[in-house]
């Protein structure tokens, strides 16, 4: 007799096993076709064709009625577990309670979104759901896009993020750009900066890439105008403190300005041009886009970008 476990499943129909299990549990070809829905002819079509495939009776007559052979009763509880493990893999996927979740989130992100978005995050994360950890990674948009895919990262969180098949966005807040100088500097003493006062002093820039051109270098540009730069650093940490012991100015956006300027003596201005700001954005892979847990994440990311905005409006 050739073994269950060396045939071809693609050759088995699998909706065999389920009759099994109907007539194991009611031991009654009637009572097995109505709990399956099926007439008594089709069923007993069904034993016979189980009969074949195990090479055993199965049930067997007796005077109390249908009865397991020693093949059928042996065969009862691993049927039941792969019933069972079939069954549960067409459930929804399981309900994500923040309070018990033991999860590690990856999240690639920027200096501007870590500043901005990452202490009030982790509070919510904190007292939401403890056993939640997070890793924060700095990744180009190309980089982040390829590992939301094959799963290594669950959001990519950033500006100037495409829409691309496969992915979702979503819009978590919109920054401005401002002037920081030092406090007590002579450029600030109107309270607002001229394009040639602007113009006439050494900037810092951030480039984390160490190259140079930006946003105010791409408008100064379109007005024929340029600026010097006199000082480019690869990360914003380092800019308020030498903003605040210099000459310098800075034009930075203006969440992480107005905390640094909350700390250090600093002052901020508007632009003298029009500039755009930039929207940051979060973005994920259809593969988690249903996942219970990772909805959790955006909400409570979305929510905290929502705080941001209410304070900006707040001091508008």
């Amino acid at each position: 007799m050739i073994g269950i476990r060396a045939m071809n499943l693609a050759a088995v129909d699998l909706n065999l096993l389920v009759t099994l299990e109907a007539l194991l549990a009611e031991r009654s070809v009637t009572r097995a076709a109505r709990r399956l829905g099926l007439s008594q002819p089709a069923t007993s079509h069904a034993l016979q064709r189980l009969r074949d495939l195990f090479g055993d009776p199965l049930l067997v007559r007796s005077p109390g009625g249908l009865q397991a052979t020693d093949r059928a009763i042996a065969l009862s509880a691993p049927l039941a577990q792969a019933l069972d493990a079939v069954r549960r893999t067409f459930d929804g996927p399981a309900a994500f309670d923040p309070a018990t979740a033991r999860r590690s989130f990856a999240v690639a992100t920027a200096d501007h979104g870590s500043f901005v978005l990452l202490p009030e995050l982790w509070a919510t994360l904190n007292a939401e759901a403890p056993g939640v950890d997070v890793t924060v990674r700095v990744d180009t948009v190309d980089q982040g896009m390829r590992e939301l895919a094959d799963g290594d990262l669950d959001l990519l969180i950033g500006p100037y993020q495409r829409e691309v098949a496969g992915y979702h966005r979503q819009r978590l807040m919109h920054e401005r750009f401002v002037c920081v100088l030092r406090r007590g500097h002579p450029a600030a003493e109107g309270g607002e900066l001229t394009l040639d006062a602007w113009l006439s002093l050494p900037h810092l820039l951030v480039a984390p890439r160490g190259r140079p051109g930006s946003a105010v270098d791409t408008a100064l540009a379109a007005l024929g105008r340029a600026r010097r730069v006199g000082l480019m650093v690869p990360q914003f940490l380092v800019a308020p403190h030498v903003v605040a012991g210099s000459d310098l100015v800075w034009t930075a956006p203006e969440r992480m300005a107005r905390a640094y300027a909350a700390l250090l003596p600093l002052t901020l201005l508007p632009v003298p041009i029009a500039l755009e700001g930039f929207t940051v954005w979060q973005s994920w892979h259809e593969r988690r886009h249903r996942d219970p847990g990772h909805a959790w994440m955006r909400a409570r990311v979305r929510a905290v970008a929502a705080a941001s905005r209410r304070v900006d409006e707040r001091d508008d």
